[in-house]
C-alpha cells in the first residue's frame, strides 16, 4: 500500500510515517499543508491520504476541502481524516455523496496502532472507518425521523456499520450470531424503507440515512 500524510505537525507526522512504515506501508510523501497535498496526490496517485482537518493557513477546514477535491478528482485515491475532536459537520460533508473508501478518526485513535491500520487497510479497501465518538454524537441528535422506529439492538448494528464493519466483525463485537445481524439487518433496510430493490446499494444508503447525509 501507498500513502501520503498530510498533517502540518512535524512531531505527529514523523510519528505517522514511523506507524505506517513500521506497519509495511509505503509513505511516498508526508507535507504539511493542504496545497502540498493535492500536489502529492496528484504526482503519486497512492493508495490513500491520511488528512489533517485543520490545516495552515487558516487551520479551520483546509484538509477536508483538500479531501472533497481528492475525491472528485481522484476517486481511485482512498481518504482517512484525522481530527483532533468530534466536528460531526466535516465528517457529514466527506461523506456526504459517498461512504466508500472514506474515514473519520481522532487522532487518540493513532495509539492504538493495531485498530489504526486496521481502520487505514479497511478505508484503501474500499470501505469505510468512523470514529465511535463520531457515531455517538449522530445518534443522540437524532429526532423525529425513520431512525426512532429501530430498537436499541438495531441502532447498535447501524452504528457499528456506519463505522465500517463487517457482519463478522459486529457479531464478534455484540456476541451474537453472525445470523442474528443479518436479520437485525434486514430489519433496519425495512424499516428505514430501503426495498429490495436497492441490492448491494442498501447498506450504504442505510448509513447515509443514519449520518444525515442522504434523502
Amino acid at each position: 500500500m501507498r500513502a501520503v500524510i498530510a498533517e502540518d505537525s512535524v512531531l505527529l507526522r514523523a510519528g505517522l510515517t514511523r506507524v505506517l512504515e513500521g506497519s509495511g506501508i509505503d509513505v511516498v510523501a508526508a507535507v504539511g499543508d493542504a496545497e502540498a497535498l493535492l500536489a502529492a496526490v496528484e504526482e503519486h496517485r497512492p493508495d490513500v491520504a491520511v488528512v489533517d482537518v485543520r490545516m495552515p493557513p487558516g487551520h479551520s477546514d483546509e484538509g477536508v476541502r483538500a479531501a472533497m477535491v481528492i475525491r472528485r478528482a481522484w476517486p481511485e485515491v482512498a481518504v482517512l481524516m484525522l481530527s483532533q475532536y468530534v466536528e460531526e459537520r466535516y465528517a457529514a460533508d466527506l461523506l456526504a455523496t459517498n461512504t466508500a473508501a472514506v474515514g473519520y478518526l481522532l487522532k487518540d485513535r493513532v495509539a492504538d496502532v493495531t485498530d489504526f491500520i486496521d481502520a487505514l487497510e479497511r478505508v484503501a479497501a474500499g470501505g469505510t472507518a468512523l470514529d465511535p465518538e463520531v457515531v455517538s454524537q449522530l445518534l443522540l441528535r437524532r429526532h423525529n425521523d425513520p431512525l426512532d422506529r429501530l430498537t436499541p439492538r438495531e441502532r447498535e448494528v447501524l452504528a457499528l456499520m456506519a463505522e465500517g464493519r463487517s457482519n463478522a466483525r459486529i457479531a464478534q463485537i455484540l456476541v451474537i450470531t453472525e445470523s442474528a445481524v443479518g436479520k437485525h439487518i434486514n430489519n433496519i433496510f425495512t424499516k428505514l424503507d430501503l426495498p429490495p430493490d436497492e441490492g448491494d446499494h442498501r447498506r450504504v444508503l442505510a448509513v447515509l440515512r443514519f449520518l444525515g447525509s442522504g434523502s
